[in-house]
């Protein structure tokens, strides 16, 4: 059933009294404390440019690091900016006093019964991560999960994400064109929806965790959203239902299926959950529609990662563009993931615990002969084709962007749309910033040029790696002649059969085309 917060109340409490009532078994379920919290969020200045602003540049990068002591240091002064930081951003502990000066609409007792703030002795500590976040030129709240940084020991099992940097990579990498009706799924916190709401007319989220929704049901409210909030596994809550865009960072962590904590292990074992999301998608996609997801997937034995999850994106029967950004050892993997819960013992002393966990992840990864975890981005794109076309990239240390996989998702498709005689009657220049790199070794007769390779500045992946005659024929795309006098000129220069040449060339200008180093010239 769809979720929804409605109703605005006007209630005031300033007051410092002990609940009467036992908390709420969801926090900020109260539609009226959501907005009585948000009119002080907004009246502290407590946003995306008043809390740098307060901090100051140094105190700012330093907590982007984390690294909270020149943060604590700033936030001294009693202001109830300094005290939301220090309760919502630093995990300290504060006065009552202070405490309600921050919240006075909102009332100390509606704070302590809505799960937002809690008793730690005789101070009070945020039971939320509440924090500011700008993007797309538009200022946001959201409300997550404190974790394991701020909280000691482990999260807890229905622990809810906050902004993090795999969030951050798919709301970068998501394909910003207007849409009627977007689906988030597995919205967490509801940061994806977020971003969504600046293009998309309509937007269901769906997760499996209900204090997920319910955080994320604050979370729009807090932004002035509306989402359709619904509650359910994988495509069960959607199910004959059509969007133009989904968009999914699910719980992709592998393991043997165990479900120890909602944000991160799926209750599938190994990488079934991104083949579930992958091979599912096309029945939920309209023509032309277009789904991004994050996913780890294995990398068994000698078997190149490519096969695997080449094999999920054709039986999707989508177009398909696969990055991997990066392959990680399983003991590193392992390692990281105990990290992020709090389940290592570094923080509560626990250490068999966590050399126990260890141990039998590692096992599962041995006995399936996992040699590494590879994690990416997967853009699927309903064409209608019964032949769709696959491109699977390792693409390292560069940004992926809604830009560019929307650029590659167009050039691919007009390039595969046009014949040879098409391309040939083209005219074609080299995009903006592209340079040519080569590297030579000294001969005889001087430098012997072994390497070349185009790369266009600020495209991941943009790249070409040309012989002799490519980097001559790139060089004469200047938009003045169509590709196939270009050719003619080049086969005379070197005394070669025209149509040899061109034969030998044209994948190379397809490849160019699609990747963005040339572009039909206009005019």
């Amino acid at each position: 059933m769809p979720t929804h917060l409605a109703g605005r109340g006007e209630l005031i409490d300033v007051n410092i009294p002990t609940p009467s009532a036992p908390p709420a078994p969801h926090p900020l379920t109260d539609p009226d404390v959501v907005d009585r919290l948000g009119a002080d969020l907004r009246a502290a200045g407590f946003d995306a440019v008043g809390v740098p602003e307060l901090l100051g540049t140094g105190a700012h990068r330093a907590l982007g690091r984390g690294e909270p002591a020149a943060a604590l240091r700033a936030t001294r002064d009693g202001s109830a900016r300094s005290t939301l930081i220090r309760l919502f951003l630093l995990g300290a502990t504060v006065d009552e006093r202070a405490a309600a000066r921050a919240l006075p609409t909102t009332g100390l007792a509606a704070a302590l019964a809505q799960g937002v703030l809690e008793q730690d002795g005789d101070q009070l500590r945020a039971a939320l991560d509440i924090r500011p976040h700008a993007a797309d030129d538009a200022e946001f709240l959201l409300v997550s999960d404190l974790d394991s940084d701020v909280r000691p020991g482990p999260v807890r099992p229905d622990h809810v994400l906050g902004l993090g940097s795999a969030s951050i990579t798919l709301a970068r990498a998501v394909v910003r064109d207007p849409v009627e009706r977007a689906l988030d799924l597995g919205t967490g916190c509801g940061i994806q929806a977020l971003h969504l709401s600046a293009h998309a007319r309509s937007i269901v989220a769906t997760d499996v965790n209900p204090r997920a929704l319910a955080l994320a049901a604050a979370t729009a409210r807090l932004n002035q959203q509306d989402w359709d909030l619904r509650a359910g596994s994988l495509y069960e809550p959607v199910a004959g239902e059509r969007f133009d865009l989904v968009v999914s960072n699910p719980p992709f962590v592998i393991g043997d299926g165990t479900t120890r904590f909602t944000y991160r292990d799926s209750g599938l074992p190994g990488d079934r959950v991104g083949q579930a999301l992958v091979e599912g998608v096309r029945r939920h996609l309209r023509p032309g529609g277009t789904a991004q997801l994050l996913a780890n997937w294995l990398v068994v034995g000698d078997a190149d990662w490519r096969d695997r999850v080449g094999r999920w994106v054709r039986a999707s029967g989508c177009d398909a563009w696969v990055v991997q950004r990066e392959i990680v050892d399983p003991a590193e993997y392992v390692g990281l993931w105990l990290a992020d819960a709090g389940e290592d013992g570094r923080s509560d002393g626990d250490r068999a615990t966590g050399l126990r966990l260890a141990q039998e992840w590692l096992d599962y990864f041995a006995a399936n002969r996992v040699r590494g975890i590879g994690m990416g981005l997967i853009t699927l794109r309903h064409n209608g084709s019964d032949d769709p076309s696959v491109t699977l990239d390792e693409i390292a240390g560069e940004e992926i962007t809604g830009e560019e996989v929307g650029a590659l998702l167009r050039n691919r498709a007009w390039v595969e749309s046009t014949t040879d005689a098409g391309l040939l009657a083209t005219r074609f220049e080299l995009a903006p910033a592209v340079l040519l790199e080569q590297r030579a070794l000294p001969g005889h007769e001087g430098w012997n040029v072994v390497f070349r390779m185009a790369r266009r500045q600020g495209g991941a992946g943009a790249t070409l790696q040309l012989d002799e005659w490519g980097q001559s024929l790139l060089a004469g795309c200047t938009g003045a002649a169509p590709l196939a006098l270009l050719v003619e000129l080049l086969a005379s220069a070197h005394r070669v059969p025209v149509d040899a040449l061109t034969a030998a060339i044209l994948p190379s200008v397809r490849i160019a085309v699609m990747r963005g180093l040339l572009v039909p010239a206009q005019g």
